[in-house]
């Protein structure tokens, strides 16, 4: 049997997405699993046996290989058994349509349950519920096991290849003495951002209480931002990655490797969590309950403000207080819940 599973689109939501492609593996022992994904996401499950093959796609972009119906011939061609529609999109259920996949399973949103051979009635978008529960609930409906909800993921050799690179410029500092990573920024939208002062403060305050190094972790798009956190803590070991070759497998390593990570709502939360790595998430116009992780590590921190949770990407009344009521010193607090915690797991076993 040949399935194509369908990823979703956003980083997170694939580490999300771990424990329902495990649950198909498990239900279709003997099947063929291609990821069809947008390019950007395939680090995130790179080095795991989750999928056999990969199909990118990405219907604007300059390799034409990549496009609509490029991928559209490929799908053809592989004569796919089924597909599996983890994004809600119509855009995806056509793909799978004209792409020729035999039965089409996924949630009937957007009006394109006619495309489904396997229509699930989805829940109400009103009602705030785990996404990952939903991914589960959709391969349940195929007969796969969901009892699990273990997100998933692996580290491959150039990602421990580049983290000791990146050490070795760093002779001063030994990681497994423990370091402290910090995610500032994320896909999502600019609603979503604690203010870069607030994380310098909180990086000079890791460092001085806790003799801990502090790494700050970043994407393309927050390189400068992570440059001036580590520049204008002015002390040392206060590092970042912002001068290093990025990826999602250097991002993954890093988390993996530290003691904690404190992070905004955004992608490499669930790396933390698929590790089992201690977490200080801050929350600002999202909802927590989409994106539960169930990750018995994690600390989640959101100021209750009356316009919130928004769920927009830009702060629609212009004040932000959502994100700009989270005080350094509430956030400290829960740093030191998890760095004075004695049932961390050991560092040292993490760098054999």
């Amino acid at each position: 049997m040949k399935l194509a599973v369908f990823l979703p689109n956003w980083v997170g939501d694939v580490v999300m997405a771990t424990p329902a492609i495990r649950a198909l593996r498990q239900g279709f022992p003997g099947a063929s699993l291609t990821g069809v994904m947008r390019p950007y996401v395939a680090d995130v499950l790179r080095g795991t046996d989750l999928l056999d093959d990969e199909v990118f796609y990405a219907p604007k972009g300059g390799d034409r290989s990549q496009r609509l119906w490029s991928v559209i011939r490929r799908l053809r061609a592989e004569r796919f058994d089924a597909a599996v529609l983890f994004p809600n999109s119509l855009h995806s259920a056509g793909v799978a349509w004209l792409g020729g996949c035999r039965q089409r399973w996924g949630f009937a949103r957007d009006g394109r349950g006619w495309l489904l051979t396997h229509p699930v009635p989805p829940r109400p978008r009103k009602d705030p519920y785990p996404v990952l529960l939903e991914y589960l609930r959709l391969v349940g409906t195929m007969g796969c096991p969901t009892s699990s909800t273990q997100m998933e993921l692996a580290i491959t050799k150039p990602d421990r290849e580049a983290i000791t690179q990146f050490w070795s410029k760093h002779p001063n500092v030994n990681p497994a003495d423990g370091f402290v990573c910090l995610n500032t920024g994320g896909a999502f939208g600019s609603a979503k951002n604690w203010p870069i002062d607030r994380f310098t403060e909180l990086a000079k305050e890791i460092r001085l209480r806790y003799r801990k190094t502090v790494l700050v972790l970043c994407g393309p798009a927050e390189r400068e931002s992570a440059r001036e956190i580590a520049r204008n803590a002015g002390l040392d070991r206060v590092l970042s990655l912002a001068d290093e070759t990025l990826s999602l497998g250097l991002t993954k390593v890093a988390i993996r490797d530290s003691q904690l990570l404190v992070t905004t709502d955004s992608g490499p939360r669930h790396f933390a969590a698929a590790f089992g790595i201690p977490t200080v998430a801050l929350f600002g116009p999202t909802h927590q309950a989409w994106s539960d992780t169930f990750s018995p590590v994690a600390t989640n921190l959101q100021a209750s403000v009356p316009c919130g949770p928004c769920q927009q990407r830009v702060c629609p009344l212009a004040h932000h207080r959502c994100m700009d009521e989270l005080s350094v010193e509430s956030v400290m607090a829960a740093v030191e819940g998890v760095l004075g915690r004695r049932d961390v797991i050991p560092l040292k076993t993490r760098f054999a």
